[in-house]
């Protein structure tokens, strides 16, 4: 199987089996990508999440496109996207085209189904937060930051609960880390070359 046709069956069974959204799904596309087919490294994965998180959209989608062009350039995000789409679309034309809202909403088989996926859901959510905060360096001394920006969107007060604003601010605060860090490294290198 070639990237490309591998790309998409991966997007396509991630897509059709997976509820509660992009952050349900980005567990399993880690699996998928970095562990099974080993496309990607686990930092090149998350630097794509990262990328794929800014961007707008859906998270799945995003994801996907990123992770099929790293891999085969506009093809691969192509491919990458149908794949993820596909399914959904799928779905969504079956239920608008035969099942009407009172026969899903008085199906009790439908209805325990959807109450069964809803725990398995928030564990899809979480392991993937759980993850990338391990994977980006977020331990007991920073954990601090998104706790209290998660606080702050939900407190709902007008200025501080806007997420855009913590997009802003999160660049500019490592942008601005970056280049303290990359000062500090210049100074000890002229020191170690004034010392010689």
């Amino acid at each position: 199987m070639n990237v490309l046709s591998g790309l998409f069956w991966t997007f396509f069974k991630i897509g059709a089996f997976t509820f509660g959204g992009g952050w349900a799904m980005i567990s399993i596309i880690e699996k998928e990508i970095v562990d099974n087919h080993r496309w990607l490294d686990r930092q090149e994965f998350l630097d794509l999440l990262a990328v794929a998180q800014s961007l707008p959209g859906i998270l799945a989608v995003n994801i996907a496109v990123a992770i099929g062009d790293k891999l085969r350039g506009l093809k691969g995000a192509v491919v990458a996207a149908l794949g993820s789409i596909l399914p959904s679309f799928t779905m969504i034309l079956f239920i608008a085209v035969f099942l009407t809202p009172d026969l899903i909403k008085n199906n009790e088989i439908l209805n325990a189904v959807f109450k069964g996926i809803r725990p398995a859901v928030v564990a899809l959510i979480i392991a993937p937060v759980l993850t990338t905060a391990r994977s980006a360096g977020i331990g007991w001394r920073t954990v601090a930051i998104p706790v209290l920006v998660a606080l702050l969107i939900w407190s709902k007060l007008p200025v501080v609960s806007n997420p855009i604003l913590y997009i802003v601010l999160g660049g500019a605060g490592g942008y601005f880390y970056l280049m303290r860090q990359s000062r500090r490294i210049r100074e000890n290198e002229a020191g170690k070359e004034a010392e010689k």
